[in-house]
């Protein structure tokens, strides 16, 4: 079983959390201009990325309080979690979440905080 970190309860079984999706997907400036085929890429299409992805959770058995989590998708270990609306954290090459896959690279922060956003 794999402990996550909820930002508020601390270190808990995967099986109290919820995944959420991708996280800091912005809201379109304008909705009401979007097309159908716009929309859909707004609501379904997202990011599926081999290495560090920002992503949303929410400990739903515990304080059922949001936030975000980096986790390397490879090998599912979580690099860093934070409150919603806080800043992508800074996760220097070397600090990230360390995989065995020879073909797995993390992500410098830089290129995860322009992904994210």
């Amino acid at each position: 079983m794999q402990l996550i970190e909820c930002p508020w309860c601390g270190p808990r079984e995967e099986i109290e959390f919820s995944y959420g999706g991708e996280a800091h997907v912005p809201y379109p400036a304008e909705p009401a201009a979007l097309d159908d085929t716009e929309w859909a890429h707004y609501v379904f299409f997202r990011s599926n990325p081999k290495g560090l992805f920002a992503e949303r959770w929410v400990h739903s058995v515990g304080c059922r309080r949001w936030f975000n989590a980096v986790r390397d998708t490879v090998t599912y270990r979580f690099a860093a979690v934070y409150p919603i609306g806080g800043a992508v954290p800074a996760l220097a090459t070397g600090e990230a979440a360390a995989s065995d896959a020879p073909d797995s690279t993390p992500v410098p922060a830089a290129e995860l905080e322009s992904a994210a956003r």
